[in-house]
Parts: structure tokens; sequence; C-alpha cells
């Protein structure tokens, strides 16, 4: 077994871990699992925790928030967490919702700083210097290492940084959208951005960490699905296409060769990218976190990713 690769993001002192744990079901009534299945990602030399202000009515962050506390890790953890999303009233990327956010995040997370922040989504209506100053003070304060953008599109990114370079101001240190060897065929939720062929040039281009959500699209290579499987109609919806179901068949040749399964392959295929990637992953017992681990070990060719993503004919 190999050690945790990681990544560097400027503005940490700390590399982020390859894999990055997904809290999306860390609840108050649930802290015997969140501790075990934390303990299992400690493990595999994970040291970077996914939240978000909306997570389970803000139980995502509060529970995290307790096992650091617990265990006395704070400084051994990049907490990533996100704010800034729309609400009933519409979108909600301005300095006051970034603020509020923030400070209700910090509380819960029961910590003074944030490692890594996340705009949850944008509002291109919003000019990027506005919301390049509202980080930048927070990041002056110390309450932000590094910011980004989940759910920006890579042109809405290049124009905060170049604004960033002229202006004298931090910019975003790495993106947050969705990345997967099943490709999206309509967002999964309103405002999602999933990375298209243009925009993976782009990230190679810029070399701007990627830190993918729904990384192995949501269970498509489990084995589960198949084209007559239709009770999980988000699956359906998303991403049960002609494309994928050859990118599912051709992940299977190619686990079967490497003797590995599927969904380790659909793994490889985000964090064997030209650029540096990790991935967020949501297993909820250890035997599913040492599958990722070992997804997480393989390395995928450049002919093996392009023939995955039916741009080769053959590997």
């Amino acid at each position: 077994m190999t050690a945790m690769k990681h990544i560097q993001i400027k503005g940490l002192d700390k590399p982020v871990s390859k894999l990055i744990m997904g809290s999306d079901f860390f609840r108050l009534n649930n802290g015997q699992e969140v501790s075990d299945i934390l303990g299992h990602y400690l493990a595999i030399g994970g040291n970077t925790i996914d939240s978000a202000f909306i997570y389970c009515g803000g139980e995502s962050e509060q529970a995290l928030g307790i096992w650091m506390d617990e265990l006395g890790n704070r400084d051994d953890i990049n907490i990533f967490t996100k704010g800034a999303h729309h609400d009933q009233n519409g979108p909600r990327v301005n300095a006051e919702a970034i603020r509020s956010d923030l400070f209700t995040s910090l509380e819960r997370l029961r910590t003074d700083y944030i490692d890594l922040y996340a705009l949850h989504r944008d509002d291109p209506a919003i000019p990027v210097g506005v919301i390049l100053e509202a980080l930048n003070e927070h990041v002056e304060a110390g309450r932000i290492r590094a910011f980004g953008g989940s759910n920006w599109t890579h042109a809405r990114l290049q124009e905060a940084n170049d604004y960033a370079a002229k202006n004298g101001l931090i910019g975003f240190s790495f993106s947050s959208p969705n990345l997967s060897l099943a490709k999206a065929k309509e967002p999964f939720w309103s405002g999602c951005v999933s990375v298209d062929e243009e925009a993976l040039r782009w990230h190679e281009a810029a070399q701007l960490p990627l830190l993918s959500w729904s990384s192995q699209a949501r269970g498509f290579f489990t084995g589960r699905y198949s084209p007559d499987v239709l009770d999980n109609a988000d699956l359906v919806r998303v991403f049960y296409s002609d494309e994928n179901w050859t990118r599912l068949r051709r992940a299977e040749q190619l686990a079967q060769e490497k003797g590995v399964t599927a969904i380790q392959i659909a793994l490889a295929y985000v964090l064997s990218q030209p650029f540096p990637a990790c991935a967020l992953i949501g297993p909820r017992s250890e035997a599913e976190m040492l599958s990722c681990r070992d997804g997480a070990e393989l390395v995928l060719t450049p002919q093996e990713l392009a023939w995955l993503d039916l741009t080769a004919a053959t590997v």
C-alpha cells in the first residue's frame, strides 16, 4: 500500500489529500457513525473534509466541529466548506451573505478559520470585483486561508482571476465542479456546473486545482445500474445516455484487465487528469473507504483516459 497522494493549494500550509471526505450525512444524532467513518478516513491518510452551510440544516458542520473538538485534531485537518448558496428568494452571492454564512460556519465548526472556503453557487449578475473584495477581506482577517468557486464556470473563474491580478487581490485558488467519467446530460441540482471538454483544457492550461463532487457519478459505475433499471429517477435524468453506457462498458473492460472494479477506474479517471485534481467521496463503511483508497492508487495513462472518454477508439 502506498501513502495517500496530495496536492498543494495556494494559501494553505498543509497539503490536501487527493481523496476528500464528504459529510452530507453527518448529523447530531449519528455521532458514532461520523466518528467511525472519519476514523477509517484518517487511517487511509486523508486529511480534508468537505461540508457546507446548507448541509443537513447546519448539522454537518456542527457534527464535524464536535468531532474535531473531541479529538483535538483541528490543526491536522483541512476544512473545506461552502457558503452563499441561493435560498427561496434567489441568489445570495454578495458580501452580506458571505459574511453571515462564514461567521455561522466558523461557530458551528468550533474554529476561527476555514482552510478552503468556496462559494456554493455563482451569480453572474454580480461583478467579480465585488465578490473578490468581500472574500479578500476575510483572507486578510485570517478567517479564510484559500477560497474557490463551487459550480463556477471556468470562464467566470478566468474573469475573476484576471481581475485579481490587475487589482492586487488574491484570486480563486481552486474550483469545485462535477467531474466524472459519466457525463451529465443536465445539472444534478439547479445552478450546478459539470466539466466539459473545454473546461478540461482550461484546467490543464491554468493548472488550477479541481476538487470534484459526485466524482463517481453517484454510483453509476457500481454495477447496480443498466438501461432497463429505472428506479433512480435522478440518475436516469442526469447520466443515462448511450455514451455513458459505452463509458461504463469500457471502464468494466479496463477494470477486468487491471484486476480492479469499474468504480475504481471511474475514481482513477478523475485523479489521473493532467492537472491537480481531488475527488470528494462519500463511503459509509470501512470496505467502501478501502475501495476508494485502492482506486486512488491507480494511475491511468493519457491514452486510457482518452479511450474511457470516447475520444480514442483504442487504448
